[in-house]
């Protein structure tokens, strides 16, 4: 074990995360810099990254979001291998394309104030990163930073969220998440405090946080006790209690001491929705010049406002509430928002959790904020306190409350602290304790870094991916197109089985070749002979990636049946991208080399953008010429022959290869397409795929002819047959076709 002080701690710790793609959790005393890390590491980090937090408050604190704003979750517990169900709906997650795209680009994920995410929240996590990256690996693959202390505030978690949750974990603490514990991760103390300088303070603090708070130090502590202690509003004094009830009492005190009459506000309710659970004041009462904290997240989407933040009261009237922002000094117009009540039900036979709503309960969304409970004001820092924690009940929630001041000196007591008062949890005693011997020391350290590098290689040089992807197109085009375009799926299989000799297999044989070198290299980042491999394996692979995706560029799409079609496209569209993306990171490295930062700015940008979109010409428009330079001119001439190469692909995706007569074809679905929009049909009512395909082949000449087509029936002739016959006989005469019909084959 490395031995640490304060500093060096922090440069374990943005090594870990920076060089290496271990799990971090990032713990440490209030004031010990762990913000103040985060800040940095969003400044200067190459991994592309998402700062998230379990409140509102805490996810503003830390430059993010919610988890649940972030990955659309909703409220209800997450039972691992079970589906959450709401009015029938799935536990489902219905992301746009951008929020697909961050998703799949990140290379970290810091969740910040850890102690207050539940487990069943890190694992739902969990499942939405797996559906979006690598479903085999825990968290999709991503590397997590959990910044947070154990001995502050715990996960909030109901007797009947309980229930249902004590059947999955033995703790509600995040690390008993069922998805955290299939990872490898390592736990970085920071042990320096920077918060507060009085050693005495710094002390008291300490031994609480421990659960060793004795007599002296209960005496020492409660020597800031003041009774009726009463400041003037200008000496900037915030109030902490531990109960919502303490913090409305003073708070209707202080509203009472301003000028001219209070304007009250009633919440309106449906169904069920208890007294006890309301989630606003049900009588607001405000006066201009009150100071107010928001309790919900904006809903309109503007992101005015967020629950936690604080402002003070412009205007009141009957008619409405104008509140200025203490962070912009912005004024907000307020409207009333909406909440829910709902229980939540295991079914036992389905292992579907459904929600039902009770009741719902509308009001502004603020209330009087003079006062703040304990819970409120974790991640805040004041230079003068009022604390009231005689009535403590949670874990963590005295070590909270104190540390919050910046000195003992800046400390009042509005009540003496018992030693009843500080609650402790034994489940978290003994994770620390386990914890603590996880900081990997120097050797540890460099194999870690070692192992990154070969699994960003693996990365780039895995084709599982795509071979799936190939796979899965060749599935369905094959049940539906088997017997109507043989030779083009020919084709594609061919292609496949090319990929995987020339690819799969190659480059299976060839992780073994650079695993081998990075293990025996002293210096791997530096190995000329390893970096002139990667350079040349990523042009061999490159050059067969962009093959593979001319072979699909003209994949058929195109079907009677819509939804077919959806899919076809969506397999289509998917392989092509994966191509894209693959082609274009080893173009990458080809012109650039495996430099580990700026290869994974690059993979951030393609991943997160149309960069990597579009077919090999596209890739190749920026390729370096023999002199070096991507010049204007050869980047030119590559886009010229790329639109060319483009346009050819469309016209051949447009038509198969099996059609023998593909002008006629293409004029035949224009027709069919144009019908169909025109009376509002599905395009295989006015006649199907299968049929035009015959037509095409077969040039029918006459009625007969036209009705031994098959899969075109009597009421298709009756309807269509003088127009198809017209289009037919066109067409034979601009080709020159002498009047004959061609056999069938047997295959229709």
């Amino acid at each position: 074990m490395m031995e640490k002080n304060g500093n060096e701690s922090l440069a374990l710790a943005r090594d870990i995360i920076v060089n290496t793609g271990k799990n971090l959790f990032l713990t440490g005393k209030a004031g010990t810099g762990k913000t103040t890390f985060l800040k940095k590491l969003k400044e200067s980090a190459p991994k592309r990254m998402i700062v998230l937090a379990p409140t509102g408050i805490a996810a503003v604190n830390a430059g993010g979001m919610t988890i649940h704003s972030f990955f659309q979750l909703p409220l209800a517990p997450y039972l691992p291998e079970t589906a959450f169900s709401s009015g029938g709906a799935k536990y489902s997650f219905r992301f746009g394309k951008n929020k697909i795209r961050i998703i799949r680009s990140i290379d970290l994920l810091v969740i910040d104030e850890i102690s207050m995410v539940r487990a069943d929240l890190l694992d739902a996590v969990d499942n939405v990163l797996r559906r979006y990256r690598d479903r085999n690996r825990p968290f999709g693959g991503v590397q997590l930073l959990l910044i947070g202390d154990l001995q502050q505030l715990a996960p909030v978690v109901k007797d009947d969220e309980w229930q249902l949750l004590g059947k999955y974990y033995d703790t509600p603490y995040f690390f008993s998440s069922q998805a955290l514990r299939k990872t490898d991760y390592c736990t970085v103390e920071l042990e320096k405090v920077y918060r507060q300088s009085d050693l005495e303070f710094l002390s008291i603090l300490n031994r609480i946080r421990e659960n060793r708070c004795g007599s002296d130090i209960l005496s020492a502590l409660n020597r800031r006790y003041i009774p009726g202690f009463s400041p003037s509003a200008d000496e900037g004094y915030v109030r902490l209690v531990t109960h919502n009830r303490q913090a409305r009492d003073i708070n209707m005190q202080e509203l009472q001491k301003l000028p001219g009459a209070p304007y009250v506000f009633q919440a309106e309710t449906q169904g069920q929705f208890p007294e006890y659970a309301w989630p606003a004041d049900g009588s607001l009462v405000l006066k201009e010049g009150a100071q107010v904290m928001f309790v919900k997240n904006d809903s309109s989407g503007e992101h005015r406002y967020y629950n936690g933040m604080l402002g003070v009261v412009e205007s009141v009237s009957g008619g409405g509430i104008e509140v200025r922002s203490r962070d912009k000094g912005e004024t907000i117009a307020l409207g009333k928002e909406e909440w829910t009540n709902a229980r939540y039900v295991l079914d036992e036979q389905t292992k579907e959790i459904r929600e039902e709503i009770d009741g719902v309960f509308r009001q502004y969304p603020v209330k009087l904020a003079w006062a703040i409970t304990v819970h409120k004001s974790q991640g805040l820092t004041f230079d003068r306190v009022i604390v009231d924690v005689s009535g403590s009940f949670a874990h963590g929630q005295v070590y909270v409350a104190l540390s919050r001041c910046r000195t003992l000196e800046g400390l009042v007591l509005s009540a003496p602290v018992s030693a009843s008062s500080v609650i402790t949890d034994r489940s978290v005693e003994d994770f620390t304790r386990e914890a603590a011997g996880t900081a990997p020391d120097a050797a540890a350290l460099q194999s870690m870094k070692k192992a990154y590098f070969l699994d960003l290689l693996s990365g780039l040089f895995g084709f599982r991916q795509i071979a799936s992807l190939m796979r899965r197109y060749l599935h369905i085009a094959g049940e539906y197109f088997s017997r109507l375009y043989p030779v083009q799926l020919g084709q594609y299989r061919e292609a496949e089985r090319d990929f995987h000799e020339k690819v799969e297999s190659v480059a299976e044989k060839f992780s073994r070749q650079y695993v081998r070198l990075v293990k025996d290299s002293a210096d791997y980042a530096a190995d000329a002979v390893l970096h002139r491999r990667i350079v040349s394996g990523a042009s061999y692979f490159k050059e067969k990636l962009e093959a593979a995706g001319d072979v699909f560029s003209d994949a058929l799409t195109e079907a009677d049946n819509t939804e077919v079609s959806r899919r076809l496209r969506d397999a289509v569209s998917e392989l092509q991208a994966a191509i894209d993306l693959k082609a274009a990171l080893l173009g990458f490295v080809v012109t650039d080399g495996f430099e580990v930062s700026s290869y994974l700015r690059k993979k951030a940008v393609l991943t997160i953008s149309d960069d990597a979109s579009g077919k090999s010409g596209k890739r190749k428009s920026g390729r370096k010429t023999a002199d070096g330079n991507s010049g204007q001119k050869a980047a030119g001439k590559s886009g010229q022959k790329a639109d060319r190469k483009s346009s050819v692909s469309k016209k051949k995706s447009e038509v198969p290869a099996d059609v023998r007569h593909p002008d006629l074809y293409r004029r035949l679905v224009k027709w069919r397409n144009s019908t169909a929009a025109e009376l509002g049909l599905p395009v295989y009512m006015v006649i199907q795929q299968k049929a035009i395909l015959g037509i095409s082949d077969s040039l029918p000449d006459d009625m007969a002819s036209l009705a031994a087509v098959p899969y075109f029936g009597k009421a298709g002739i009756e309807k269509y047959g003088d127009i198809i016959l017209k289009m037919v006989l066109e067409y034979r005469e601009e080709q020159g076709l002498s009047m004959f019909r061609t056999s069938l084959s047997s295959d229709f």
